[in-house]
C-alpha cells in the first residue's frame, strides 16, 4: 500500500511569486491604455527571433496575470485548457478544496471579477501583445526570408489567439456574424488604442482578421526553406492545420478538408500506433504524432513550483494536486460508448478501477488515489511514476486531429462516402481494427466525428471549441459527476456559456462600458442526475 502524501502548509508557503512579471504587459494596463513600443529590427533577424521566443514563452508563464494573489491555476494557456475542459461535460472532477478548476465546474468563472475571468482574457491578450510586437518590429512584408519566417510565427500565433477568444466570448460564426466579439488589437491600431481604447468588433470582423493573419503566414511558410528548431515553432503543416481549424469553425467545409489534407501531406508526423497507445503517453513533443506543442524545461517556473503546472492538476501517475483533488475522469456515458476493441479505452480506468495500460505498481498507485473512469492517458515526466518534476510538454496540435477535420469537412460538403473512408481508414489503422462507421448522412457523420473528437482529444483543451461551434450546450446528466451541485443541463445559446470581459478591462478601456459586456446571468441551477 502506498503512503499517502499530504500537501502541508509549508509546501504552499514555499511557493512564491518569483516569476519575472512585467506589469507593463498586464492587459488591462498595457494593451488598452499604454503606448506600444516599437522595436525596429533594422534587418536584424536575431531581434525578431527573440520576439518570437517571447511569444512562445507566454504560453506557459506562471503568475503573469494575477499579480496581487497567489493562484495555482495561473499557469498560462494550459490553465485555460483546463478551464475550458472543466466547463464541458466530458471532463469530470470533484469540486473540492484541492481542485483549482472548481469555479469552471460551476461556471462561477463567468463572474467578471473572478480570477479565472481575468486569466482567460489576460493570457490571450498577453500572447497577442507579444505577437504584435514582432509584427510591428518586422513590418508587414519584409524582403528578408528569415524575417518572413519569424513574421509568419507571429501572424499564425495571433490568428490562433483570436480564434480561441472568438469562441469563448461569442457563439458560433455561422449564426452570429454581426454579434459583438472581442476588441481587435494589432500593431496597426496600437497607438490609438493606447489613448482611446478599443470597442468590441463583430464576430465576422474578428474572423476576417484571423483569416488574414493565417493566410499571410501560410504564404510566407510555403516560400520558406527554414527548418524550425523545435515544435514550439509553427511550420507549414501547423499553419495548414490552424487554417483547417478556422475553416471548420466558419463552416467552410471544403476548405477545411483541403487544409487538413495539406497538413497531413506536409508533415512528417504520423498518428500514434495502437502499440504505442498501450501505455500512458502524451507527455513529450518528441512523440511523432505531435505537430505543435508547448515545450517545458525542468528549470521553468511552472515546474520549479512543484504543483502549479498542467501535470500537477491533470496527472494521475505523478505527484501533484490531482492525487488530492480526485483526478480527472471521462464522462461515464462517453466511456461506455468506446468498444473494448478500441485501444483508447485503456486511457481511463474501468468501473473496477483498472486499465490494461498499467503495470502492477502503477495499478496499485491509481487504485489508492482514484476511482473509476480516471484518466491514465497522460504519462508522467520521463515515464517516472510518482515524480514531482512535472516538466511534461503539452500538446497543441496532433496529426490525428487533421484526419478528423478532413472527415468532417468531407461529410458536411456532401461527400459522405469519402468521409466514411477517411474516418474508417484512420480508426481501423490506428485505434480500433474492428471499427465500422454506420452513419449514412452528413449530419450523422458529423455526430459520429464529434464523438470521436471527444474521445481522441480528451483532456487536450479542444472540446469546448466543438461545443461552441456545433451549438451543443452542456448536458452533464449521466456523466458521473460526484457532486450533485455540478450536474447541469445547459441549453445551447444560454448566456452562461459565454465568458465575460473582466471588470478591470471595462474600467481601463475607454471604449468599453458595462453595457458592452456579455450578459451577467446567474450560475446554472443543478438538475436531477440520471444513471
Amino acid at each position: 500500500m502506498k503512503t499517502k502524501y499530504i500537501l502541508s502548509a509549508c509546501v504552499f508557503s514555499a511557493l512564491t511569486l518569483n516569476s519575472c512579471v512585467d506589469l507593463d504587459t498586464f492587459p488591462e494596463d498595457k494593451i488598452i491604455t499604454s503606448d506600444q513600443k516599437e522595436d525596429v529590427t533594422e534587418n536584424d533577424p536575431s531581434k525578431a527571433e527573440a520576439g518570437v521566443n517571447a511569444v512562445f514563452t507566454q504560453f506557459s508563464s506562471y503568475a503573469s496575470i494575477i499579480t496581487e494573489a497567489e493562484r495555482h491555476n495561473d499557469i498560462g494557456y494550459p490553465g485555460l485548457m483546463l478551464f475550458m475542459d472543466s466547463n464541458g461535460a466530458d471532463f469530470v472532477s470533484d469540486d473540492n478544496g484541492y481542485n483549482w478548476m472548481g469555479n469552471s465546474l460551476t461556471f462561477d468563472d463567468r463572474i467578471f471579477t473572478a480570477y479565472e475571468c481575468r486569466m482567460m482574457w489576460g493570457v490571450m491578450y498577453n500572447q497577442i501583445y507579444a505577437a504584435n510586437n514582432v509584427v510591428a518590429s518586422v513590418g508587414e512584408n519584409p524582403d528578408d526570408p528569415t524575417l518572413q519566417y519569424y513574421l509568419a510565427q507571429a501572424l499564425a500565433t495571433r490568428a490562433f489567439n483570436y480564434w480561441v477568444l472568438a469562441q469563448n466570448y461569442q457563439f458560433n460564426y455561422a449564426s452570429h456574424k454581426t454579434s459583438p466579439c472581442v476588441p481587435i488589437i494589432t500593431e496597426q491600431n496600437a497607438a490609438t488604442v493606447a489613448t482611446e481604447g478599443c470597442a468590441r468588433s463583430t464576430v465576422e470582423e474578428v474572423y476576417t482578421q484571423i483569416m488574414s493573419d493565417i493566410n499571410k503566414a501560410v504564404v510566407f511558410l510555403e516560400n520558406s526553406t527554414i527548418k524550425r528548431r523545435d515544435k514550439r515553432y509553427i511550420d507549414l503543416a501547423v499553419a495548414y492545420g490552424l487554417r483547417a481549424r478556422i475553416n471548420l469553425t466558419m463552416e467552410n467545409w471544403t476548405a477545411a478538408a483541403q487544409d487538413a489534407e495539406s497538413a497531413i501531406n506536409s508533415t512528417s508526423a504520423t498518428p500514434y500506433t495502437i502499440n504505442e497507445l498501450k501505455r500512458p503517453a502524451f507527455d513529450t513533443s518528441a512523440d511523432n504524432a505531435w505537430m505543435w506543442g508547448i515545450l517545458i524545461a525542468e528549470s521553468d517556473r511552472v515546474v520549479t513550483t512543484g504543483i502549479c503546472n498542467f501535470p500537477s492538476h491533470m496527472g494521475s501517475l505523478n505527484y501533484g494536486y490531482a492525487w488530492y483533488a480526485g483526478g480527472r475522469q471521462i464522462n461515464k456515458a462517453l466511456y461506455n460508448s468506446i468498444p473494448e476493441t478500441d485501444v483508447r479505452k485503456g486511457w481511463w480506468l474501468n468501473e473496477e478501477t483498472a486499465s490494461p495500460n498499467l503495470n502492477e505498481e502503477e495499478q496499485e498507485l491509481v487504485e489508492y488515489y482514484f476511482g473509476p473512469y480516471t484518466q491514465v492517458k497522460f504519462a508522467p515526466y520521463n515515464d517516472e511514476m510518482e515524480t514531482s518534476t512535472n516538466a511534461c510538454d503539452i500538446p497543441l496540435m496532433r496529426v490525428e486531429e487533421m484526419y478528423l477535420i478532413k472527415a468532417e469537412g468531407e461529410a458536411m460538403s456532401g461527400n459522405v462516402t469519402g468521409a466514411k473512408a477517411t474516418l474508417e481508414s484512420f480508426l481501423q489503422g490506428y485505434r480500433d481494427p474492428e471499427y465500422t462507421c454506420n452513419a449514412s448522412s452528413s449530419e450523422a457523420m458529423q455526430d459520429e466525428i464529434y464523438r470521436q473528437r471527444r474521445i481522441e482529444l480528451w483532456g487536450e483543451g479542444m472540446n469546448w471549441f466543438d461545443v461552441m461551434r456545433l451549438n451543443k450546450g452542456v448536458d452533464r446528466r449521466g456523466a458521473g459527476y460526484p457532486n450533485a451541485s455540478s450536474v447541469f443541463n445547459i441549453q445551447p445559446g444560454d448566456p452562461i456559456l459565454l465568458w465575460r470581459i473582466p471588470e478591470k478591462e471595462i474600467q481601463a478601456n475607454p471604449a468599453l462600458l458595462n453595457d458592452d459586456n456579455n450578459e451577467a446571468v446567474p450560475a446554472p441551477s443543478p438538475v436531477a442526475d440520471i444513471n
